[in-house]
């Protein structure tokens, strides 16, 4: 009689169970927040992804404006001076380096990166020549393509530019060279994305005639110079 009734409360129990499974495989209830709960994590490395590859687009495109933005107006700028040729001077430097400072301002650029305005210009011997350099930005990155005198003389000096693309200026011309340096850290997926320095050129002709063979004057109002 226990063996009967032990197998009936079995049976009953095995029932029970299949029903509740049966139920459950019927129940259509909270499926989307399911789904949800296991795609989410795929769906949260697409989107982080995108953005990072996103950022790091707009960041290609803002240092590149940076450059074109510093060449250009260093190779506008001139202080006219009666009864000869117009000079570049620190003070016009300044200025260059605080419009650039404005356009990217939220991207900590000082700290993070630099930028290098060079004038190639022609030595006497035809060769090239780097007159100047002036730098803004707080990190130590140097010049690619060489410092402050590299050409003076001699013709062994090709220009700046990177292989293929070097640039080269005839005389009596002058070309202002912008390198901008920076250390770009992702906001996502360090292993991914990693750290990089991201390098921007650009370069234009010295617009109007300008007294190359005084380089950058300092005259009033005098500024400090913005020293590589």
């Amino acid at each position: 009689m226990l063996n009967i009734r032990s197998s009936f409360v079995k049976r009953q129990r095995q029932t029970g169970i299949a029903r509740l499974l049966a139920r459950l495989i019927r129940d259509r209830g909270a499926v989307t927040v399911i789904e949800l709960a296991v795609s989410l994590p795929f769906l949260m490395v697409m989107i982080l992804g995108t953005l990072e590859m996103v950022n790091l687009g707009i960041l290609h495109d803002r240092l590149n404006q940076l450059a074109i933005s510093v060449a250009d107006n260093a190779s506008r700028a001139k202080q006219s001076v009666v009864g000869g040729a117009p000079v570049f001077r620190e003070f016009d430097v300044n200025q260059v380096f605080t419009g650039a400072s404005l356009s990217v301002r939220d991207l900590d650029f000082p700290t993070n990166g630099r930028v290098i305005l060079s004038s190639l210009e022609t030595n006497a011997q035809g060769g090239q020549w780097i007159h100047w350099q002036r730098c803004w930005g707080n990190t130590s990155y140097a010049s690619r393509y060489g410092v402050e005198g590299t050409g003076a003389s001699g013709t062994s000096f090709a220009g700046m530019g990177q292989p293929g693309h070097v640039m080269t200026v005839e005389y009596p011309n002058a070309i202002m060279f912008v390198e901008v340096v920076y250390q770009y850290r992702p906001m996502f997926f360090g292993s991914l994305f990693t750290p990089q320095l991201l390098h921007k050129d650009a370069a234009m002709y010295v617009r109007d005639d300008r007294n190359l063979n005084a380089g950058v004057t300092n005259p009033s109002p005098m500024v400090a110079e913005e020293d590589c």
